[in-house]
């Protein structure tokens, strides 16, 4: 009998520590992230969405997580839609803790996704990925460099796999911040996947600046550094585990790996042009 009570409290105790959500769909067995670092907590807001939920805080006034559930089905009918940008002010926040469009005017950073315009199948979806409570403050570089080709990776497992979860955000780490407006700029980004079909997890880890540098690591470890578990409905040693995740392209390597051998280019031209002339000035 004793012993049941303490099993009881027990459960009941771990528990009392998860985060309670509105939209369990997107999230690994039904579980958000929790906060561990208490300086985060503060004017925080869950917001769901069509096809991802965002967890806001009014002090970065940024999401300090995106996260979504990606299948095959939506990255192949996302792949349908062009872009159409509807950046805007998120009307659900209040407004001493959003982002506004005039935050980022002239600022030098882009409006940087977490959850991607491109892993979204419908146009109402796609225009909801673009609240500013989806975006963080991203050097250019980095945002149509490295995390491009971390994005592209996430949906390339999505296609392979069948379906992974993906939760993506940033960390604030040192005391040397900055900001544009209201908005604090992050000193990294992150990008975390979780695989059902091989129960395992990993994390791609980003500097907020011109590398193309990432570094794969465990998601335990990103925890610690971030101050968010960010699984807690999984098992310790998934999350400890690790996880071989597909290497990153950038745009520039893509369209270079698409360019059909036979393609003929005006710098084609040009030297075979040059190359008749030299042949000619020898005789």
């Amino acid at each position: 009998m004793l012993r049941s009570l303490v099993f009881s409290l027990a459960v009941l105790g771990s528990a009392s520590v998860l985060a309670s959500t509105a939209c369990p769909q997107y999230f690994a067995a039904g579980q958000p992230p929790v906060i561990t670092n208490p300086k985060l907590k503060p004017r925080t807001q869950e917001l769901c969405f069509r096809a991802y939920a965002v967890l806001h805080s009014g002090v970065t006034r940024t999401p300090l997580y995106s996260a979504e559930y990606l299948t095959r089905k939506n990255v192949k009918n996302a792949g349908k839609l062009s872009r159409q940008d509807s950046f805007h002010a998120e009307e659900a926040l209040p407004e001493r803790d959003r982002a506004e469009l005039s935050d980022y005017e002239r600022s030098g950073y882009d409006r940087g996704h977490m959850a991607p315009n491109a892993d979204f199948a419908t146009r109402k979806a796609q225009a909801e990925s673009f609240s500013l409570a989806n975006m963080v403050p991203q050097v250019h570089e980095n945002n149509a460099g490295v995390w491009a080709g971390i994005e592209s990776a996430a949906r390339q497992l999505a296609t392979t796999e069948g379906d992974i979860y993906v939760i993506s955000g940033p960390a604030f780490i040192g005391g040397n911040l900055k900001k544009i407006g209201n908005v604090l700029v992050p000193t990294h980004v992150w990008k975390v996947i979780y695989s059902p079909a091989q129960q395992r997890a990993g994390a791609y880890l980003i500097t907020n600046d011109a590398t193309r540098d990432y570094a794969v690591v465990t998601v335990s470890k990103l925890e610690k550094m971030i101050g968010l578990s960010l699984l807690p409905g999984l098992p310790q040693q998934v999350r400890d585990a690790g996880m071989a995740l597909p290497k990153p392209e950038s745009r520039q390597d893509r369209r270079k790996k698409t360019r059909p051998e036979d393609e003929f280019t005006l710098r084609d031209f040009t030297s075979l042009v040059m190359d008749a002339l030299n042949r000619a000035l020898k005789h």
